[in-house]
C-alpha cells in the first residue's frame, strides 16, 4: 500500500458497503444474492448500460440470436436447475415468445432468444430487490463507467467516467466479457474500424443483398454474424476465414452417461482426459448413443482439472485441444446451425483454414484483407463489399484498450491470470496483486477468472461464483 492510497481523500463521497463494477449478467447476480441473504447492506452496480442485467451478452434484440444451451442448462438459481424453465413456461403461458411453438419441444429443451434472457434475469433482480427491502437493504444503478480505482486499509475508492466518486467497504470486478468485434485493443490491426458488428442487423440491410461478405473466425459469433445477414436479407457469398477450419457442432439432448472422470480422480493431465473421452465416446457410439452424452459429463469437472493443471499442461491443452474443445463443447443452437449447414450445402457459405494477416488498402464500396491459408507459405488477398471481426472474446487484459483494465494492470492492483487469461485471484474471488499478495478489498468473478478456472462465462458458473462471493463478503460485513 502506497502512502498516496493511504491517503485518499474521501470528503463529500458517496458511500456503500459493496461496489459491483459491471452490471449484466455476473454483477446483476451478485446483487440479486447479496440482496437475497439476511441482514442490511448497500449496494452500487456502476454500469453504463442503461438497464442492468443484460451486458454484452444479453443486449441482443434480434429473435434469431438465442442462447447457445436450452433451458433446462441455463437457470440463474444454482439450487433450483429448473428455474429458468419454470420462468419461460409462465411466461409463455401469459402469451410472451409466442414464436416458441416453432421449435416443436419442451419448454425445458427450448433455446431463448437472448435478450428475452435478459428480461428473465431482470425479474429475478427485481424480486430479490423486493426481499432485501424487507431487510433494508438497497441496490443503485450507477450509470456511468469506472476509469479508476484505488485501494486503502479501509475501502476502496472508485472514479467515475461522469466525474462522480464513490467508497465502498469492497469492490468486485463484475466486467464481464469483452467481445473482439467490441472491444478497442492496446495494439490494433485496425479490423474493427473496418468491420461491421456481428449483431448489427440495420447495417448489414444497408449492403447489396448479392455482394460478398467476409467472416474471421468461425466460432459462435459467426454463426451469430450468418444469423444477422440472414435478417437483414443478404443473399450472396459468405466466406469464413478460422485457422483451424472449424465449425461449431450443433447442441442436441442427449441422454446421460455415466460420470468417469468422478469414478476415477487418477485422470490429471489434458492427454490422460482427452484420451478417456474418445475412449468414452467411441463406446457411446458403439451403443448407438449421441457422443456428446460422455462430453457433457466433462463440464462439471473443468475448473478442477483447469485449477490442478501445471502452466506447461495448460499450454498443451491450449495449443493442441482448445480448437476441438471450442468446437465440440461451445456448441451451436439447432435453428442457427440448420441456417448454417444449409448455406453451407447451398454453396453460399464457405470455410477456409487460413489465419488474418491483416487488411489491404481499400477502394470504396470494397474491403481486402490477407489471409495465409493452412499448409500454404504464401499469403492471399481476398476482397469482399463486407468485413465481420467473429473471433470470438478477448481475455487478455492487457490488449482491452478500456480505462480500468489498463489503470488496475499500471498501478499493479491486478496481475494477469494464468495463460494471460483474465487476471488472477485467490479461490474465493480475492484478485492477486502484480506481487501476487492477495487483496483484502477487491474481489472478481465471472469471465476475469477464465484463467483460475478455464469455462467461467456459463450462466451456471456465474450463477455458482455469485452465490458463493455473496455469502464470503456478508460474513465479512
Amino acid at each position: 500500500m502506497t502512502q498516496t492510497q493511504r491517503g485518499l481523500a474521501t470528503d463529500g463521497i458517496r458511500h456503500a458497503d459493496i461496489l459491483i463494477v459491471g452490471g449484466g449478467l455476473s454483477g446483476a447476480m451478485l446483487a440479486a444474492q447479496l440482496l437475497r441473504l439476511p441482514g442490511k447492506r448497500s449496494l452500487r452496480v456502476i454500469e453504463p448500460r442503461a438497464e442492468l442485467g443484460r451486458g454484452e451478452a444479453y443486449s441482443a434484440v434480434e429473435l434469431g440470436h438465442t442462447l447457445n444451451g436450452n433451458a433446462a442448462r441455463m437457470s440463474v438459481d444454482p439450487d433450483n436447475v429448473d428455474d429458468l424453465t419454470q420462468w419461460l413456461t409462465a411466461h409463455i403461458a401469459a402469451g410472451g415468445w409466442p414464436e416458441s411453438d416453432e421449435q416443436h419441444v419442451p419448454v425445458s429443451e427450448l433455446f431463448p432468444p437472448r435478450g428475452l434472457f435478459g428480461v428473465y434475469v431482470q425479474q429475478r433482480l427485481a424480486e430479490a430487490q423486493a426481499v432485501g427491502a424487507v431487510n433494508g437493504s438497497t441496490v443503485e444503478h450507477v450509470q456511468a463507467e469506472v476509469v479508476d480505482l484505488q485501494t486503502r486499509d479501509d475501502l476502496v475508492l472508485l472514479t467515475l467516467s461522469d466525474g462522480q466518486r464513490l467508497q465502498g467497504t469492497y469492490a468486485v470486478l463484475a466486467t464481464g466479457m469483452f467481445p473482439a468485434a467490441r472491444t478497442p485493443q492496446t495494439e490494433s490491426s485496425g479490423l474493427n474500424a473496418a468491420a461491421l458488428d456481428p449483431w448489427d442487423v440495420a447495417a448489414m440491410r444497408r449492403l447489396d443483398p448479392q455482394s460478398t461478405v467476409l467472416i474471421i473466425g468461425s466460432g459462435l459469433t459467426m454463426v451469430d454474424a450468418v444469423v444477422s445477414l440472414e435478417q437483414a436479407g443478404h443473399r450472396g457469398p459468405i466466406e469464413v476465414f478460422s485457422r483451424h477450419g472449424l465449425l461449431p457442432h450443433v447442441r442436441r439432448q442427449p441422454p446421460a452417461w455415466v460420470d468417469f472422470l468422478a469414478e476415477d480422480q487418477s485422470i490429471r493431465t489434458p492427454r490422460q482426459l482427452v484420451r478417456e473421452l474418445r475412449r468414452h465416446c467411441r463406446d457411446a457410439i458403439a451403443q448407438g448413443i449421441d457422443w456428446q452424452s460422455p462430453l457433457d459429463t466433462v463440464r462439471a469437472h473443468v475448473g478442477r482439472l483447469w485449477n490442478q493443471a501445471t502452466d506447461v499442461q495448460r499450454r498443451q491443452f491450449v495449443r493442441h485441444v482448445r480448437p476441438w474443445w471450442e468446437s465440440h463443447h461451445h456448441r451451436s443452437p439447432p435453428l442457427s446451425a440448420e441456417l448454417v449447414a444449409r448455406l453451407h450445402q447451398e454453396g453460399r457459405l464457405r470455410i477456409q483454414a487460413a489465419s488474418f494477416k491483416g487488411l489491404e488498402s481499400t477502394v470504396e464500396g470494397q474491403v481486402s484483407i490477407r489471409i495465409r491459408r493452412r499448409g500454404e507459405v504464401d499469403t492471399t488477398v481476398v476482397s469482399g463489399a463486407a468485413l465481420i471481426n467473429s473471433s470470438g472474446i478477448e481475455y487478455d487484459w492487457r490488449r482491452v484498450a478500456r480505462p480500468l483494465p489498463q489503470q488496475l494492470l499500471a498501478c499493479g492492483l491486478i496481475r494477469p491470470g494464468p495463460l494471460a487469461l483474465g487476471i488472477a485471484a485467490a479461490v474465493d474471488g480475492a484478485v492477486l496483486d502484480a506481487d501476487g499478495q492477495v487483496a483484502e478489498r477487491l474481489f472478481a468473478m465471472g469471465p476475469p477468472l477464465r484463467g483460475m478456472w478455464w469455462e467461467s462465462t456459463a450462466v451456471t458458473d456465474v450463477a455458482s461464483q455469485a452465490k458463493a462471493l455473496a455469502e464470503r463478503l456478508t460474513r465479512s460485513l
